[in-house]
């Protein structure tokens, strides 16, 4: 019988992840590079139980997880941010490893995942990390967010019009999308603006994501 996928070295993730961060000029010391295959560790182990991904390959994980959602890490600002659909908590989790001086709410409404993202932020020692179990509309913070992050939420108006509570004054929002979103951009009404938005091209994963960012208009 073949070698399982899980037994797989570790340090082949690891050449995988640290040249991926290279192209993406990222520079994570050692102890978060650990950190981040511990947490895909994690995502592979309760997977099996939780359906947390539909990605049960070691490489994919490195590649379709981490590296995605680390590359929006040079284009935030501020030190607050909430991850809304978080799921496994991605991109919320590998973006805490990664930022342990930035604060990351992670929400999601499916209790299994919350339980993992407990788990998770127990096993990784992540006190930047809070998870919370509600939906969008119901969750109501003291303070608003410098940043709402969502990757593969819902659609740009549809973000803007749910989580528009979330954001502190001047704070934005930032879309992980595939393609190129044309239409969902032509539909944003006032008084969300189009402050940037990013091509990025991920290490090992075909095809091209960008990074919408969302402001308010005054």
């Amino acid at each position: 019988m073949g070698e399982s996928r899980e037994a797989w070295p570790v340090r082949e993730r690891e050449i995988r992840l640290v040249q991926g961060l290279e192209v993406l000029g990222l520079d994570l010391g050692d102890d978060q590079v650990a950190g981040l295959l511990q947490y895909a560790d994690l995502l592979l182990k309760w997977n099996r139980a939780y359906n947390l991904t539909a990605v049960d390959d070691p490489l994919e994980i490195v590649s379709r997880h981490l590296l995605d959602s680390l590359a929006i890490l040079p284009f935030l600002a501020g030190r607050q941010f909430i991850d809304v659909g978080t799921g496994p908590g991605l991109p919320g989790i590998p973006l805490a490893i990664a930022c342990p001086d930035r604060h990351f709410t992670l929400l999601d409404s499916n209790g299994k995942k919350v339980r993992f993202l407990f788990q998770a932020r127990a096993a990784l020692e992540l006190g930047n990390v809070r998870e919370v179990q509600s939906r969008v509309e119901d969750f109501r913070p003291e303070a608003g967010f410098d940043g709402v992050i969502s990757r593969a939420f819902t659609s740009l108006s549809g973000m803007a019009d749910k989580c528009r509570h979330l954001l502190a004054a001047g704070g934005r929002f930032y879309a992980m999308k595939g393609r190129y979103p044309e239409k969902e951009l032509s539909e944003l009404a006032k008084p969300y603006n189009v402050t940037a938005s990013h091509r990025l091209e991920i290490p090992g994963v075909d095809g091209v994501r960008h990074l919408i960012e969302i402001g308010l208009l005054p």
